[in-house]
């Protein structure tokens, strides 16, 4: 088969280490792909969001199957324009992708559905979302309802951080349009998990758990990211909480979508807070999760292209997928002031030296080669994840690779796993 990935992050360069070793794959092409992408793939230099771009190239070369990585071309419609071209593609269509691209949307499905997730208001109003906040009082979470990059959520520890951040999502714009609406929620206690599920329309096959670090700094401090860094497994996610996110959680949002008229198949990702009172919804992605996508692929066993047919072709019911039973931990390396200003262009070396530490794959994020030299160009830049019998192995394994890295201009949090070896310990 002749396969195109779309996207140039670290998920992407994964899903293409991941497909490229299947027997499946005759070709291997991404779209716009990085420096470490070209190393394992044909890249092209079309973005993401070029859907018709993406479309002429899939049809002048032929593509049997397309994966689409990222959100946005999902929310924008890419998987309904390629399967109109009569081109396959694994990803959910505009419709459900609406789970992401709106969180108001994904909070009135939670509540027509009866899935479980915190108590919330919408607003298009920043005096009415004000009044709101100051009648809850706080901590309370405000949300920009459209795509931010991961970026668009503030939990506010006092009213007036709260009422700073309806200013600064809805009245200085700083998501552009994604902010012109806003979710505001109560704030969940309890540990964070993410729980990722292939889904082809009907039937939900669980993955591997995993848990992300979302804060930029140790002891997840600091604003959040896109993800400085996952592990899997996730402790906190034992088989009695599995068995209870698909009951509650995985499977009412996919009869709900189904009912709603848009059937969801690719990757349902729900961000859980698990509590007291059991696990609830804090947020709903249709795609991988970057880190937890490189963290994820380490331990799968199974051929991945396959599985994501059938979740385009509605036959996930004779699947199944098997994992190694060892961990995995993905350090992610940023650029030096991410998330906020940051330059690029700096260039990084030393990182054949931490590939070839035992167990590690360096998946590239924010990288683009120039005069044979590898120079970052994005926040997110390198993905160094490791596999081990342990999670302490496998975090020794990806900070010996890290440290490795000749690259003064960028950072990684230094306690990535630490609540898995906590709970060891």
């Amino acid at each position: 088969m002749r396969i195109l990935v779309v996207g140039s992050g670290g998920r992407e360069h994964a899903l293409v280490w991941a497909i490229g070793a299947s027997t499946l794959c005759d070709a291997l092409y991404c779209a716009p792909g990085n420096a470490g992408i070209a190393r394992e793939a044909t890249c092209v230099p079309i973005k993401a969001d070029d859907i018709d771009g993406l479309i002429r190239f899939a049809r002048d070369e032929k593509i049997d199957f397309v994966v689409v990585g990222p959100e946005a071309p999902l929310v924008a419609g890419l998987v309904d324009r390629l399967e109109a071209a009569g081109i396959k593609a694994f990803g959910p269509s505009a419709g459900a992708a609406e789970l992401e691209g709106s969180k108001g949307f994904m909070k009135d499905i939670c509540r027509k559905y009866g899935v479980p997730t915190a108590e919330y208001r919408r607003f298009t109003d920043a005096a009415a979302a004000k009044a709101y906040i100051q009648e809850r009082g706080a901590p309370i979470v405000v949300k920009a309802d459209g795509l931010a990059a991961g970026k668009g959520v503030v939990v506010a520890q006092s009213v007036a951080e709260a009422l700073e951040a309806v200013d600064d999502m809805m009245v200085a714009r700083r998501f552009g349009g994604a902010g012109a609406e806003l979710v505001v929620e109560d704030c969940l206690i309890g540990e964070e998990a993410s729980f990722l599920a292939l889904v082809d329309g009907e039937t939900a096959l669980p993955l591997a758990s995993a848990q992300d670090h979302k804060a930029v700094g140790e002891g997840d401090t600091g604003p959040n990211t896109g993800g400085m860094g996952a592990y899997s497994p996730a402790p906190v996610v034992t088989q009695a909480l599995i068995d209870e996110v698909m009951e509650r959680v995985v499977r009412p949002t996919v009869r709900g979508m189904a009912a709603e008229g848009r059937p969801f198949k690719g990757i349902l990702y729900a961000g859980l807070m698990v509590t007291k009172k059991g696990p609830l919804v804090l947020e709903f992605n249709v795609r991988f999760g970057d880190p937890e996508c490189q963290a994820l692929l380490m331990r799968l066993k199974s051929d991945l292209l396959p599985a994501l047919i059938a979740s385009r072709d509605g036959v996930l019911k004779t699947f199944d997928l098997r994992w190694h039973d060892e961990n995995s931990v993905c350090v992610v390396m940023a650029a030096k002031g991410y998330p906020g200003d940051y330059k690029t262009g700096t260039e990084i070396k030393g990182l054949e030296k931490a590939d070839a530490v035992t167990g590690v794959k360096v998946f590239h994020a924010g990288t683009v080669e120039k005069d044979g030299k590898i120079l970052a160009q994005g926040g997110r830049v390198l993905g160094v994840t490791a596999r081990g019998a342990t999670v302490a192995e496998a975090q020794k394994r990806a900070y010996t690779a890290v440290d490795a890295i000749d690259w003064p201009e960028g950072f990684c949090r230094r306690d990535i796993a630490w609540r898995a070896l906590a709970r060891r310990n």
